[in-house]
């Protein structure tokens, strides 16, 4: 009798730590994967060449480090998909990015580019030359001669150099609100359109809302990472930043975004380094290892919501 029983308990308690398993593996494989389609932007491109250095173009640069990047993700992560905005020498405007990048879906936008810097003026005093210059007019007109200081003009490559990774301003929450709200599929093709919906449904304006700060975070986060790797392997970081003019496609993607200025193109060694083979792999490698630890945080953050969330 007392054999039967145990059998039975032994039969149960498998039964039990069994289905208890299969719960909770069916329960990761129907977890919702935070970060599952990433979309690339090479900038410029086409007539767009972007920035110049002595022998090569930013939009060329931006380009091979982002089909490098592709490919290299792809074996590195190959449960995130990969979206381009282009893979060839085109021309896009920002705007068509966007919409590339909010059709697809993506759960992040990651955009390639290449930094600039003006030349330094230089002036060295040469010595005085004598200058004529007149004075008065008609039959009082005299002519002047005086001694003025001459100097010789030339410029050199700026030496700014290192990477910086921006991300949209905190002002921009319009632009951002309008991306989301076209990428719900809500009818809102104008700024009237949109302050109508916000009379009419204030709760689905506050859910955009605090989605918008969602992504805010997330891409400052993620921009605050990409700096960090590229520290570890000795890259000078100029840091994370907000810039305010001249990233529309930052804040008109409806999703988190980031843009990577890799180096200045304008001094001669990075450019060097730009171009190289070695240079764009370790540029990669380092935006790899940055998305990894990105992801990683979604995904421990989703968890622990789900763990920590009232069983039904």
């Amino acid at each position: 009798m007392k054999r039967r029983y145990f059998a039975a308990l032994t039969m149960l308690i498998f039964g039990v730590t069994t289905l208890f398993s299969f719960t909770e593996k069916e329960k990761k494989t129907t977890q919702k994967q935070p970060l599952k389609r990433i979309v690339i932007d090479a900038g410029h491109g086409g007539s767009d060449g972007g920035a110049r250095g002595r022998y090569s173009n930013e939009s060329d640069i931006a380009l091979a480090i982002a089909l490098k990047l592709e490919k290299m993700m792809g074996e590195a992560i190959p449960d995130v998909e990969i979206v381009m905005t282009r893979r060839t020498d085109v021309y896009d405007h920002v705007t068509r990015k966007a919409e590339i990048a909010n059709q697809a879906k993506g759960d992040l936008f990651l955009c390639i580019h290449v930094n600039d810097a003006v030349p330094v003026r230089h002036s060295e005093f040469t010595g005085y030359t004598t200058e004529t210059y007149y004075t008065g007019k008609g039959k009082k007109r005299k002519k002047h001669t005086r001694r003025v200081k001459s100097y010789n003009y030339w410029t050199t490559p700026n030496p700014a150099r290192g990477t910086e990774t921006f991300i949209y301003p905190v002002d921009k929450t319009t632009g951002r609100m309008n991306a989301l709200i076209k990428n719900e599929d809500i009818d809102s093709e104008s700024l009237q359109a949109m302050q109508e919906l916000e009379k009419n449904d204030p709760t689905k304006m506050m859910l955009l809302s605090m989605k918008t700060q969602t992504f805010f975070q997330r891409s400052a986060d993620l921009a605050l990472t990409i700096e960090d790797e590229f520290k570890k392997v000795g890259r000078v970081s100029r840091e994370a930043k907000q810039r305010k003019e001249g990233i529309f496609v930052l804040y008109a993607v409806a999703m988190p975004a980031v843009l990577v200025e890799t180096g200045f193109i304008s001094n001669p060694e990075e450019e060097d380094y730009l171009n190289s083979e070695e240079g764009q792999t370790e540029i990669c490698e380092v935006l790899i290892k940055a998305l990894k630890r990105y992801k990683y945080s979604l995904e421990k953050q989703l968890t622990n919501t789900s763990t920590s969330a009232p069983h039904k």
